[in-house]
């Protein structure tokens, strides 16, 4: 109990540099390209460093089975490629976001290591990716050169994949629901980020989508980092 605590101080403090550092980034619009990319990278360095301290308090503490080993390990890749990807989006999109699509792989990889996929995953995944597809092809506001929405369309179905295996692991009754709740509300957002991040990149809609594509951002990186802890804990009654 006395490292539960200890790690629930040290998420919390995470969060809110976390926040403090987004805030700086969303409210600091015309700083210089170098001190953009600086603010970011450390922002993004943060949440990654979160996860690799959850890992180590979770090893600590001892997993309770292999899967939750190789969710943590996993889970840890990914929010490494997401943070290469927050960088690199400001100097090349798609190469960013295949970093990013790499990063959301690895967290679909690790939370099919909580649960295997199965019928139920992949009608909510169907579901979502028709509506992700939906969005991208009917929304006549978009301008997409051919490639780009080659890049972005691939993209979609990863990311929808990502979130539909998250909200399927919900029914898992082994897992604490603390830790299905950060992973599932942390993809969500994830998501949602990254649909504002697209009305803001190819719908040209501005400051507004910048703000909520970050506003949602980071804290879904932290409640994924977070997760590689409490996965591993069991449901206190």
């Amino acid at each position: 109990m006395l490292k539960d605590k200890k790690i629930l101080i040290i998420n919390m403090i995470a969060l809110a540099l976390i926040v403090a550092m987004d805030l700086v980034y969303i409210l600091c619009t015309s700083v210089t390209k170098p001190a953009s990319v600086t603010i970011k990278t450390v922002t993004s360095a943060l949440f990654v460093a979160t996860g690799v301290v959850n890992y180590i308090y979770a090893r600590k503490s001892g997993f309770e089975a292999k899967k939750y080993s190789e969710f943590a390990l996993c889970m840890l890749i990914g929010l490494v490629f997401a943070m290469l990807g927050d960088v690199v989006l400001e100097f090349q999109f798609e190469i960013g976001a295949g970093l990013f699509a790499l990063g959301h792989v690895m967290f679909l990889i690790s939370y099919t290591r909580l649960n295997k996929i199965n019928w139920k995953d992949l009608l909510i995944i169907c579901g979502i990716i028709v509506v992700a597809l939906l969005i991208i092809l009917l929304y006549d506001g978009f301008s997409f050169s051919t490639f780009d929405l080659v890049v972005v369309v691939i993209y979609a179905v990863i990311i929808s994949c990502m979130l539909g295996k998250s909200a399927g692991n919900l029914l898992d009754k082994e897992q604490s629901n603390l830790a299905k709740w950060l992973i599932f509300v942390g993809s969500l957002c994830f998501f949602l980020s990254d649909l504002f991040l697209l009305f803001r990149i190819f719908a040209n809609l501005g400051i507004a989508f910048r703000t909520l594509c970050l506003a949602f951002y980071y804290p879904a990186e932290w409640m994924l980092a977070v997760s590689v802890f409490y996965s591993s804990r069991k449901e206190v009654k």
